[in-house]
Order: C-alpha cells, then sequence, then structure tokens
C-alpha cells in the first residue's frame, strides 16, 4: 500500500511538472491559434511591447516617430484606466494595440468567468481609446494551459508570443542589444518592457535595435501585417 502511494504521488508530480512546463511554452498551445514568429524570407520583423501605458509612452513614441516605425503595444486594462491619454496618443500615432489582461494575473487555472472578464473588460477600454483594428492578444507572463486558450479560441482570438526576449537572459544594454542582433531573422517577433523602466535602458535597447536593424535593411512593421506576409 505504502509503495503504490509513494508511486501515485510521484506520477502526480511528473504531472504537475509537465503541466507547468506546457503553461509557458511559447511555441504551442492546446487550443487555437498561435504566433510565437513568421515564416518568410522578407527581411521584416514586429516590434512588442508589453505592460502599461505608463508616462514612459512620451519618452517611447519620438522614437519610434524619429524611425518611422510601428510596433504593437500590449497594454494592460488597469493601466489604460490610469492613462488614458498616454493610450490614446499611441492610438492616435497609428500603432497596433493588443489586450494584455485587465489585471495582468497569470491566466492559469482561472475560472471561465474571470478570463472573460480579464479580456472582454480590457477590450472595451481598447476601444474607449479610439482604437478600431483588429485586438490580438499575448497572456501576462506567456502563461496559458486549457482555460484561456479554450476561451480565445471560441470567440477566435490567436495568441501573440515571441522569438526574442532579451531581458529574460540579460541585465545590460549592452548584453541585450547583442542578443537581438545576434538572433534576429527574417519574420522574428522581439519582446520588450520599456513602461516601467526607470533607468531609461530599454529606451536605450529600442534605440540601438531600430538604430542597427534599420541599417541591416530590416522593416519593422506591426504583427497584424507581419502575418500577412
Amino acid at each position: 500500500m505504502k509503495k503504490k502511494l509513494i508511486i501515485a504521488v510521484i506520477l502526480m508530480a511528473l504531472l504537475f511538472a509537465g503541466m507547468f512546463k506546457v503553461t509557458k511554452l511559447r511555441t504551442f498551445q492546446i487550443f487555437g491559434g498561435l504566433t510565437y514568429q513568421a515564416e518568410t524570407k522578407d527581411k521584416v520583423i514586429a516590434l512588442t511591447f508589453d505592460d502599461g501605458p505608463t508616462k514612459n509612452v512620451d519618452q517611447l513614441l519620438p522614437l519610434l516617430d524619429e524611425y518611422k516605425v510601428k510596433a504593437t503595444f500590449f497594454l494592460i486594462g488597469n493601466e489604460i484606466e490610469k492613462h488614458p491619454e498616454e493610450a490614446k496618443k499611441l492610438v492616435e500615432a497609428g500603432h497596433q494595440i493588443g489586450n494584455h489582461t485587465y489585471s495582468h494575473k497569470r491566466m492559469v487555472l482561472k475560472s471561465p468567468s474571470f478570463i472573460e472578464e480579464e479580456i472582454e473588460k480590457t477590450d472595451e477600454l481598447i476601444r474607449s481609446i479610439g482604437y478600431a483594428g483588429e485586438i490580438d492578444f499575448r497572456p501576462p507572463y506567456g502563461k496559458k494551459f486549457v482555460g484561456l486558450p479554450y476561451y480565445l479560441n471560441k470567440t477566435n482570438r490567436e495568441t501573440i508570443m515571441w522569438s526574442l526576449d532579451p531581458e529574460t537572459y540579460y541585465t545590460s544594454v549592452d548584453d541585450k542589444v547583442d542578443y537581438v542582433l545576434e538572433n534576429i531573422k527574417p519574420g522574428s517577433i522581439i519582446l520588450l518592457h520599456p513602461m516601467y523602466d526607470q533607468t531609461g535602458g530599454t529606451i536605450q535597447v529600442v534605440e540601438a535595435i531600430l538604430k542597427e536593424l534599420t541599417s541591416e535593411g530590416y522593416e519593422f512593421v506591426t504583427v497584424n501585417e507581419l502575418q500577412e506576409r
């Protein structure tokens, strides 16, 4: 009896470990469509920003405008409520706006009603700032399992992930930039988090990426535009 109990505990541990691994996969989910990069030979890439909006929008927009770049911003609903004017600036500048949930909580082991409210409430806020385009979705922390993909699939939404995330691996500006330059390829989706940066380091990373990759002949497009290639 004791041996069977030990085996059962081990099997349960392995099951939960496997489930945890699935929740954070960038290239796979159980239901519905998922994009983490595009298959194309054209030198086109997407620059995506998570979280916010915050006052840092005022630093980021002139930089993107200088390089004539349109990016994709995955915004948090409660931050749109706090900073509606900054959110409207993104729309007025012609950038793509995506849904990053209302509260930025991990969307794993959540009830169907919680998932629905987090997404639909944020969609309403995105519409309230004047955005009329397609609203893509990116899960907080990239976490997803069954309930979230099921709801997204049921409501004809696609999950947008990423292929390059320099902030996960490096802390210095130079290392983050080098990582992107060394791993970039046509169809890449880059993830950065400039909204809560108080040091200016992420803005420096953005500027260096724009400068270097533009000089290499890459064109920056929105996620929706990248998917059409």
